[in-house]
Order: C-alpha cells, then sequence, then structure tokens
C-alpha cells in the first residue's frame, strides 16, 4: 500500500512539473525582459486638476500565446499611497477574453492613454505597470516594471494675484472756462471803436474782473484773439487787416485788465489773424433772409478763386447792396476768448474737510480724497462715507468691496459687490469684483462668466482669466492673457506654453524680487538644459526661502539634476 501512494504521488509531480512547462505564461514571464515599455510624459505631468499618461509598448515574435489574455495597469506609487491608472487589456488570437489581439507570429505594439485626479503627494511619485496573464484558469503576475519617475507639479506655483478694481473719480484739479467777446471794425479798418469797448458783452466780462481777481481759485489763464476781414477787397491787404486787428484786440482787452489790475505774464495772448473770411460769408449767407442767396452760394461753391468769387457777387447788383449791408459789416471782427483756470480745492483742503465736514464734499471730492491716503483704515472710512452720503453711486460699496478683497475679507467684500451692482447692474467693473470672489471661493464656471460679462473694465480682467487658465491647463489663453503683462504668473503661463525664455518678463515685473520668480527662473534653466541659470536661481531662490530646498528635493523639474554636486549644494 505505501508503494502504491508514493507511486501516485510521484505521477502528481510529474504532472504538475509538464503541466507549467506547458503554460506558456511561464514561457512568457521567462522573457519578459523582452518587452518594451515607454511612458509619456515622463516625468508625468499635472495638468488642471489632473494628470494623463500614454503609454506604449512592444511584444516580440512568437511571445504572446494566441491562447493567452493580458492585463497591463499602470499604477502611480507615491508614499504609503497608490492609485491605478484605467488599465488596458490585450489578447492573443484565439483568445476569448476581451482586448485588443497582438499576434503571436509577428509580435505586436499598443498604445494606451488614461487619467486620473491629481492628488496631494502624486509630486514624489513612481509610475510602475503591472501586468498580469491568464491562460485558460492560471493567472501569472510579471514583475512590476517602473516606467516613469515623479509628476512636475509646476502649474501648482500661480499665484492667487486676483485683481479687484476700484471705481475711479473724476475729479479734476482745475477747469477751463471760456469768456467770448467780439469787437468789429469799420472797412479796411484796425482801430477799436469806443462804443465797442462798451458793447454789452465786453461790459459783462469788465464786470467779472474784480471777483476774478480777488478770487484765489481763479487764474487768468490766456487770451486767445482770432481775426478776420470781409471778403472785399485786394486779398493782400485783407490778409495785413486780418493781422491788425488781432493785435489792435490784443492790445484792448489788455489794458482792461491790467485797469482792473490782473497781472499779465509775457506771452499772455495769443492773436492770430484769419484773411478773408469766406466761410463765414457762407455761412452767415445760408442763415440770412437775403434774396438769390442761394444763387451766391452757388457761386461759392462754383469758384474757388476769391476774386472771382468777388467779382460774380458783385454782378448781382441790388443783392450786393445787401450782403455789404447785413453781412459783411459781422465778418469785421476779431474774436477774442479770456480763458480763466478755475481751480478745485486743494489736497490739504479736502483732507482737512475729510476730517472736520466730509459730508461737504462732493462725490468726486470724495473719492479722490481716498487716493490722498496709504492707510487702507482710513480709505476704507472714506469709501463708507460714500456709500452712505451718496447712497445712489456704486463706486461706494464697491470700493469698500475692493478693500475687503484686499483684506481676504471675501464674504464682506461679496455683500459690498452685490450691493453695487444693485445700484449699477452688468457694470463691467463690478462683473470683474465679483468673478474674483467666485475664483476664490474656487467656483472657476462661475468666475469665467463673470470676468466675460467684465469687458472693457480694464486690462485686470485678462489676467484674471490668466489665473483661471493656468488652473484648468489652458496656457495657450494663459499666455495671450497676459500679453504684454510682466508678472510672475505671465511668466509661468510663458514657461508652462512651452517658452523657456522667462527671464525678462520676471526682471521687468514688481515681483521680480520674490523667491518663487527665482525659482521659477531655476525651473526654466532645468528645461532648457542649462544648468548655471538653474543652479543660480535656485540658489538665490532657497536663500530667500528656505523651505523651497525641501520642494525642490522632490521637484520632479529637477529629477535629471539631483545627482549634481551643485545642485545638493543648492538644497542642502
Amino acid at each position: 500500500m505505501r508503494n502504491r501512494n508514493s507511486k501516485s504521488l510521484a505521477l502528481i509531480a510529474v504532472a504538475s512539473v509538464v503541466l507549467v512547462a506547458c503554460n506558456p505564461l511561464s514561457k512568457m514571464i521567462k522573457r519578459q525582459g523582452e518587452v518594451n515599455y515607454e511612458l509619456t510624459p515622463n516625468p508625468v505631468e499635472m495638468h488642471g486638476d489632473s494628470i494623463a499618461i500614454t503609454f506604449s509598448g512592444s511584444f516580440p515574435e512568437k511571445y504572446f500565446n494566441k491562447k493567452v489574455s493580458a492585463v497591463i495597469t499602470p499604477v502611480i506609487v507615491y508614499g504609503e499611497n497608490s492609485e491605478s491608472f484605467e488599465p488596458l487589456k490585450l489578447k492573443g488570437e484565439v483568445s476569448e477574453a476581451e482586448g485588443s489581439t497582438i499576434k503571436y507570429e509577428a509580435g505586436g505594439s499598443f498604445t494606451h492613454v488614461a487619467k486620473m485626479p491629481y492628488k496631494e503627494g502624486m509630486q514624489d511619485a513612481t509610475v510602475e505597470l503591472r501586468v498580469t496573464g491568464e491562460y485558460k484558469t492560471n493567472t501569472k503576475d510579471l514583475d512590476p516594471r517602473k516606467v516613469g519617475d515623479g509628476t512636475i507639479i509646476t502649474p501648482k506655483l500661480v499665484m492667487s494675484s486676483d485683481k479687484a478694481i476700484a471705481g475711479t473719480d473724476k475729479f479734476v484739479k482745475f477747469t477751463l472756462e471760456d469768456n467770448n467777446v467780439e469787437i468789429h471794425y469799420l472797412v479796411s479798418s484796425s482801430s477799436v471803436r469806443g462804443s465797442e469797448i462798451n458793447d454789452s458783452d465786453i461790459k459783462e466780462l469788465k464786470a467779472k474782473l474784480k471777483g476774478w481777481n480777488e478770487d484765489v481759485k481763479m487764474e487768468f489763464n490766456g487770451l486767445s484773439i482770432t481775426a478776420y476781414a470781409s471778403p472785399e477787397g485786394e486779398l493782400s491787404k485783407n490778409e495785413n487787416l486780418a493781422n491788425e486787428r488781432a493785435a489792435s484786440a490784443a492790445k484792448s482787452i489788455e489794458s482792461l485788465l491790467k485797469r482792473a489790475k490782473v497781472e499779465i505774464a509775457e506771452g499772455f495772448s495769443t492773436p492770430v489773424g484769419k484773411g478773408e473770411d469766406w466761410a463765414g460769408f457762407k455761412s452767415m449767407m445760408q442763415a440770412s433772409d437775403i434774396a438769390d442767396k442761394e444763387l451766391i452760394i452757388r457761386v461759392l461753391e462754383t469758384y474757388q478763386d476769391g476774386t472771382k468769387r468777388e467779382e460774380e457777387i458783385k454782378n448781382l447788383a441790388a443783392t450786393y447792396t445787401q450782403v455789404s449791408k447785413k453781412v459783411l459789416p459781422q465778418l469785421r471782427r476779431s474774436q477774442v476768448n479770456l480763458v480763466m483756470k478755475h481751480h478745485n480745492l486743494t489736497d490739504d483742503e479736502i483732507k482737512t474737510l475729510v476730517d472736520t465736514k466730509i459730508d461737504s464734499l462732493d462725490v468726486e471730492q470724495m473719492l479722490y480724497a481716498a487716493t490722498l491716503y496709504d492707510d487702507v483704515a482710513k480709505k476704507e472710512s472714506i469709501y463708507k462715507s460714500v456709500s452712505s452720503i451718496h447712497s445712489a453711486d456704486w463706486r461706494g460699496p464697491n470700493n469698500v468691496g475692493f478693500i475687503y478683497v484686499s483684506q481676504n475679507k471675501l464674504a464682506d467684500a461679496k455683500t459690498e459687490f452685490n450691493k453695487a451692482n444693485g445700484l449699477s447692474a452688468n457694470n463691467p467693473i463690478i462683473q470683474n469684483n465679483l468673478g474674483v470672489i467666485a475664483r476664490l471661493n474656487g467656483d472657476l464656471t462661475g468666475a469665467m462668466e463673470f470676468y466675460n460679462n467684465a469687458s472693457g473694465a480694464g486690462k485686470e480682467v485678462a489676467q484674471n482669466k490668466g489665473i483661471i487658465n493656468i488652473i484648468q491647463g489652458d496656457y495657450a489663453s494663459a499666455s495671450s492673457n497676459y500679453s504684454g503683462v510682466n508678472s510672475f504668473n505671465s511668466a509661468l503661463a510663458i514657461l508652462l506654453n512651452g517658452d523657456n525664455s522667462v527671464g525678462a518678463v520676471i526682471d521687468g515685473s514688481d515681483d521680480k524680487d520674490e523667491a518663487l520668480s527665482f525659482y521659477l527662473k531655476a525651473i526654466a534653466g532645468a528645461r532648457a538644459g542649462d544648468n548655471d541659470m538653474m543652479i543660480n536661481n535656485l540658489k538665490s531662490a532657497t536663500s530667500k526661502d528656505a523651505a523651497l530646498k525641501t520642494k525642490a528635493k522632490t521637484d520632479a523639474e529637477f529629477i535629471k539634476s539631483r545627482d549634481n554636486a551643485d545642485f545638493q549644494s543648492a538644497v542642502n
């Protein structure tokens, strides 16, 4: 009995050896080193909120048994954790399993694309392929094959530099006020008659001079004179006559100013003679009730030569008599404009009223007042006064919200922006600001909708869109939205869009001395294969922020330089 059992066991053992020897999976395991795998990108890259990979490979001839199937699972391993991508299924020519077919005699190749959400910690990771083969009811695992190291997460460097926009004031330091009078002359004369100086318009001007001279807010800015001759007589004489009339008018008005004790600086007056006034003649003719005026106008339009025009008009004898009485005297004139500069409140006066009687300021003065202070609390107080005293103006609550954004009081800022929106619906500036709140609260879709409604609000809108573009992995749009802007995020967008020449953009920005700016230039150096650029900027970055040493050690951007002595010196 004992001999019989021994024989049975021996037969089972032999059968097992034969079975194993005939199992094609064993042969595949023995030859697994002949299988080629390639992962792209390598290192893996995070874009948007996910990481996507493409791995490809090829099997040699007479490797993939016709009855075998296999599942290849890409796995990212980070720390104590691992995550599996969607697997690739393959099968032999007669296998009934699911998957793409691989030929036995010729071998074959494959490509597989997979994607998964990015999770914190995946930056220091490896990617391996885990292969399980199946033959009939038997399964075997091939050795895991490491195909990638690290995950690039450079897009996460994007700065939250979202830009809210304050409503600006329309305060002006001064206004220019025109005071127009006319002086008329006798034919062929440039003398200013006493009757003209006593005319109503000049009398009214003289009456104002004393008050202006005593008002510290009023300044005599200049005197402009434009003089004409009527289109009659010799052209050359009329050119001179117009110049003489401009000079006489300037002298007469200057005399009035001096008698009113107004000090006149050299160059105060600008007299200009314009010669014959055919344009004025046509305009007056059109407005007159003179018979045959349409005929005269046709003459003006037919002949360009002044002498010929005058001759043709004089041929209309009866009509010309009316013209000489009603029109020509009005063209012998000097048009005088005394320009006064009306000064607004000075900065010191405004500041005094802010502290003593703020409600006496108009809304533009109040909004301007806030720009005179660096103290954020003072600005906030003034904007709240605008919101209270000038409650119909959207800029009050909007600007309070602007201050709250700078203080990261997002809920309070949103309340103020909504209040402003109620006063000025669909205002582009307010739409931008609501977009900032949405973005900072994580609502990228809502933020972009607001930004799309903020067209015309300012260059800040495009930059705000650029932040979302980077977060969502749309680097071409980000680069476009940051076009012409020198900032860290602009340089980041350029780098992520495939251009390593970011130095000038960073160096021209307000962020140029930030540790992260040097770090980004180090990354650009690593990508460009410029070791000096990488090391020098990495040293500058880590000297400003020692925490970047730890980051650089696990940053896949520097994976090819980890054994470099200079790199080790910069991060240790």
